[in-house]
């Protein structure tokens, strides 16, 4: 999926950071940047991005950047770009997120951020679709239910598979990938165990965030298991198997930014 996108930024420097680290994506455009309110406003209204990467606690405050510009979208725009916050302080997090802003990330960017900030666009256009669809769960098959990780502490993911009064407890960091099988998925853990829930693979998709990324209709992946990606093959080889998962041509970008995760971190390439 591509995405069109406008920095305003009173930090020129920032600017050309953001768009230094944006424009290594193939998947995202550049398309102009602003450095205050005004001319940021109807650069959007000219130019109609799907993202706009905005500085809201501007080092000029004559630049007048804040959240309100949002608000002013909403007087004009049908359709609202993705905003993606970019400051320096945490400050202003909780009253972004009641603007409803698509991420908020913290300067000096990092490549990870742009990375995990991709992912979250290219399953957000679908999320609402898969959550609305949802059927209510009949009572003798299991259902899954989630306990997602708190923003003030780092609690671990876990999966709750509950079936006939039985509760089955999954750390999220165990299971290296999900295979989909009809109506249900197939859960494969890291110790060669598989568990089967009643939920649908665009289910997962949906309620799951990086580092668990979809790559084929078939199969969503736990990036940390991955130990190879052929192209050419089209395949990821999972860690400490013989397991290899296929990967489609319309999750490619998906693929692309898993490598780009990699040579992000530690990494040396021989």
């Amino acid at each position: 999926m591509n995405y069109s996108y406008i920095v305003i930024d009173d930090d020129q420097e920032s600017v050309s950071k953001t768009k230094a680290i944006a424009d290594s994506f193939s998947e995202l455009t550049f398309v102009a940047s602003a450095n205050n309110y005004t001319d940021g406003l109807n650069l959007i209204l000219e130019h109609t991005p799907q993202l706009v990467f905005l500085e809201i606690d501007p080092t000029n405050k004559e630049s007048n950047l804040s959240l309100i510009l949002i608000n002013e979208l909403y007087r004009y725009l049908k359709v609202i770009p993705k905003i993606i916050v970019t400051t320096t302080k945490k400050d202003l997090a909780f009253e972004a997120i009641q603007y409803e802003v698509a991420d908020y990330l913290l300067k000096p960017l990092a490549r990870i951020d742009i990375v995990k900030s991709i992912l979250k666009l290219n399953k957000s256009n679908t999320t609402e679709e898969v959550l609305s669809k949802q059927s209510p769960a009949v009572d003798e098959k299991p259902i899954v239910s989630v306990r997602q990780e708190t923003t003030n502490q780092e609690q671990p993911l876990i999966l709750c598979i509950k079936s006939y009064g039985d509760y089955r407890y999954i750390d999220a960091k165990d299971i290296c990938y999900f295979q989909a099988d009809n109506n249900s998925t197939d859960i494969h853990l890291n110790n060669g165990e598989m568990i089967t829930a009643f939920k649908t693979l665009k289910h997962f998709e949906g309620i799951l965030s990086f580092p668990f990324i979809r790559i084929h209709n078939s199969y969503i992946v736990n990036r940390n298991y991955i130990s190879r990606i052929h192209t050419g093959n089209t395949v990821c080889y999972i860690k400490n198997t013989t397991t290899k998962l296929p990967f489609s041509k319309s999750y490619k970008a998906n693929v692309d930014l898993i490598i780009s995760d990699f040579s992000n971190g530690n990494y040396l390439e021989i």
